[in-house]
């Protein structure tokens, strides 16, 4: 019979593309997950490339790697490997379990040096990297960059997905046979309906009569911008009172002011300031395909505020169609602004989704949901005991 694993125990060397250079989903969940980790007693080392101006303090001890922009995005990096001066301090921390973030250079050679090292891989799966391709017009490279996640992931010991709607994917795409649930809580002091502010929505130019429409996140391409436009200006033609309240900054914040020169547009949010700006919201729209876990969604759910979202797998395992929101076809905009006409036609049904979704946000834990990927880590390194 094999010894329980004690957390004080693992040291977990985890590799990050991102780790705080840009306040997303995913960079938060992963400080969130290193400070319950560290909590229980783990010892953590992050490798990962840095900026010079960090969006947050990180959570732990961070080693930088090698990295260089990615073109036209040059808020993200992309990192060059795992030079000699790095392997040496992975070799020092000597990890007993390796965990890799993104799909990035540094990410394969982790796996190869755990698998040279017979230590356990796992892969925590944050986004859906192929579906951007289409919106830089590179669906020609599709399959490959599929086949090479496909060669990444199974060379791990487990996978993390966010959601059982992106388990199902990765699934199919046959990228791993031991697939986990990792979820996403919500900070639900930061987003709750006690946040909502009318007066200053009002100071916005937003009269009360009208339906607010709410963005929240980075203002780039794959988080489907061009949707949303076309739902306001669908909006607009049908003559409802609405204006759109776009929450976040982006190398595409240009073009979509361009796009709904009727918006207001708060820029970047953070703290109690990002909570009052989406609970001061109506309704919260998310045209994306491309999450793997819609972080923006679950919090906006936590301001008591219904969702409109496409069904992928960002929204279909936190939205439920007809009881806390209204899940459309990808893309369908006519299908986007039917489901808004309705809730901005019934205040009361939009109060009622809204309360059904604060509801299942009150049951999102960070502790509970982190502590799934501490039986994980438990789980992999007995199998490979054995």
């Amino acid at each position: 019979m094999l010894t329980p694993v004690n957390p004080t125990d693992l040291r977990i060397a985890l590799f990050s593309g991102n780790y705080n250079g840009v306040r997303d989903g995913a960079n938060q969940a992963l400080n969130r997950l290193v400070g319950y980790l560290l909590r229980q007693g783990v010892k953590v080392r992050i490798y990962s490339p840095t900026v010079d101006n960090p969006a947050f303090p990180p959570t732990g001890d961070m080693v930088p790697v090698p990295s260089v922009p990615i073109p036209a995005r040059s808020e993200y990096r992309l990192s060059l490997g795992l030079p000699q001066r790095v392997r040496r301090d992975i070799a020092q921390f000597a990890p007993n379990i390796v965990h890799i973030s993104s799909p990035d250079v540094a990410a394969h050679r982790a796996v190869s040096w755990a698998r040279a090292h017979d230590l356990p891989a796992v892969a925590s799966v944050h986004t859906r990297f192929e579906t951007y391709l289409t919106y830089y017009h590179l669906e020609l490279f599709e399959p490959m960059l599929r086949a090479g996640l496909r060669r990444l992931y199974q060379r791990c010991d487990a996978i993390l997905a966010p959601a059982e709607s992106t388990a199902a994917v990765l699934r199919a795409q046959r990228m791993n046979d031991n697939i986990h649930i990792w979820s996403r809580g919500v900070d639900r002091e930061q987003f709750n309906p006690g946040r909502r502010d009318m007066e200053w929505r009002r100071s916005l130019g937003i009269a009360d009569n009208e339906l607010a429409v709410a963005f929240l996140g980075r203002l780039v391409l794959e988080k489907g911008l061009d949707v949303f436009a076309a739902v306001i200006k669908e909006l607009s033609d049908r003559g409802i009172a609405h204006r759109a309240l776009v929450i976040g900054e982006g190398p595409a914040r240009a073009t979509f002011e361009q796009q709904m020169p009727s918006g207001v547009f708060v820029g970047h949010q953070v703290g109690e300031d990002l909570g009052r700006a989406l609970a001061s919201a109506d309704v919260f729209l998310n045209p994306s395909v491309t999450e793997a876990f819609g972080n923006v969604t679950l919090e906006a759910m936590a301001s008591a505020l219904p969702v409109v979202a496409a069904v992928a797998t960002g929204a279909t395992s936190l939205v439920r169609d007809g009881q806390t929101g209204t899940l459309v076809e990808p893309g369908d905009v006519t299908a986007f602004a039917d489901a808004l006409e309705a809730y901005a036609r019934d205040p009361k049904l939009r109060k009622r989704h809204g309360e059904a979704g604060l509801a299942y946000a009150k049951t999102q834990d960070w502790d509970e949901i982190n502590a799934s990927v501490l039986r994980v880590y438990e789980s992999v390194l007995r199998r490979r005991r054995r």
